[in-house]
C-alpha cells in the first residue's frame, strides 16, 4: 500500500487524506475488544471531561492492541512516505478517542481547534505549544453519516493559518491557548465518514474537531500524533513553512506550492 500522487495532492490542497482499509479488521476488533473490556470495569464520571480531552482507558495507551495499529500495519509506511523514512520519532502510545451519543436536538455546532494548545483539561501547560507534525486517525467503528462523532475538518486551513502566522506572528496561540484561534474566515467544515479500518492522515495545522454524535452508537477511534525527529529545533518555524517536515511532499510542493505572503 502506497500513497499515490493524487492522494498527496489532496493532502497538499485540503490538509488531509483518507485511505480506506489501511488497518486489517482483525486488528480493529482486537483494539475494540480491549477498550470494551476496560469499559466493563466502569468509567469514573468525575473523569469524563479529562478522558474526552486526553484519552479514554489510559492504561491501554501503550498496549500492543493500540500501538500495533500504527507500528504493524501499512499505516506506518504510508506516514513515512509523506514525512520521510527515519524522520518520525517512535510511536509508543495512542489516544483512545470515544464519542458517546448525545440527545441534543439540534446537535451542537462544530467548534474548530488546533491541537497542542492549553485548555483546562488537556494537560498542556499554559503558555506552551506542544505542536506535532501529523495526526493519524484510525477508525475503529463505522461512521456512515454526519453528526456521528465524525472527524470534522476545515479544508485548506493549514495554508490560511500559515498566512496569518507569517503576517501576525503566533503569539495569540501562546497567550490564549485553545481560546486563541487565529481570526480568519473559515471555509465550510466537512464531517468525514469512514469504515472501520480507514486511516486519516492530517496536517497538524488543520482546524478540526470531533463532531457531535447524535447517532445511536458510540464512535471509536485511535489517534497518533507523529513528531518529526527535528521538531523541537523548528517548533515555530514550521507554522509558516508548513511542509518543512514533509520530505515526501517536496515534489508536490515544488509543482503546486505558492510562496507564503510576508508582512
Amino acid at each position: 500500500m502506497k500513497v499515490t500522487h493524487a492522494q498527496k495532492l489532496e493532502l497538499y490542497k485540503k490538509g488531509y487524506v483518507q485511505i480506506p482499509g489501511a488497518v486489517p479488521r482483525v486488528m480493529v476488533d482486537a483494539a475494540v475488544k480491549a477498550i470494551n473490556h476496560s469499559f466493563g470495569k466502569g468509567i469514573d464520571p468525575a473523569q469524563m471531561i479529562t478522558f474526552q480531552s486526553q484519552t479514554f482507558c489510559p492504561e491501554l495507551q501503550n498496549a500492543s492492541e493500540i500501538t500495533d495499529l500504527y507500528n504493524k500495519t501499512p499505516v506506518r509506511q504510508l506516514a513515512e512516505s509523506m514525512i520521510g523514512a527515519g524522520k518520525i520519532n517512535p510511536v509508543e502510545h495512542g489516544q483512545i478517542a470515544v464519542r458517546f451519543p448525545l440527545t441534543d436536538d439540534p446537535p451542537p455546532a462544530l467548534r474548530p481547534h488546533l491541537d497542542g494548545l492549553y485548555s483546562p483539561h488537556n494537560g498542556v501547560p499554559a503558555g506552551e505549544l506542544q505542536r506535532f507534525t501529523m495526526l493519524v486517525g484510525i477508525a475503529l467503528s463505522d461512521v456512515p453519516s454526519d453528526y456521528a462523532g465524525n472527524l470534522g475538518v476545515w479544508p485548506g486551513t493549514h495554508h490560511l493559518y500559515a498566512q496569518y502566522f507569517c503576517q501576525n506572528g503566533y503569539d495569540i496561540l501562546l497567550r490564549r491557548g485553545a481560546e486563541g484561534m487565529p481570526p480568519i474566515d473559515l471555509p465550510r467544515p466537512q464531517m468525514l465518514t469512514a469504515r472501520a479500518g480507514d486511516a486519516f492522515f492530517v496536517h497538524y495545522q488543520i482546524a478540526h474537531c470531533a463532531s457531535p454524535n447524535v447517532s445511536p452508537h458510540p464512535r471509536y477511534a485511535i489517534y497518533f500524533r507523529l513528531r518529526h525527529v527535528n521538531l523541537q529545533d523548528q517548533l515555530y518555524e514550521a507554522l509558516t513553512d508548513i511542509w518543512l517536515e514533509w520530505d515526501g511532499m517536496r515534489e508536490i510542493v515544488a509543482q503546486h506550492g505558492e510562496p507564503v505572503p510576508t508582512a
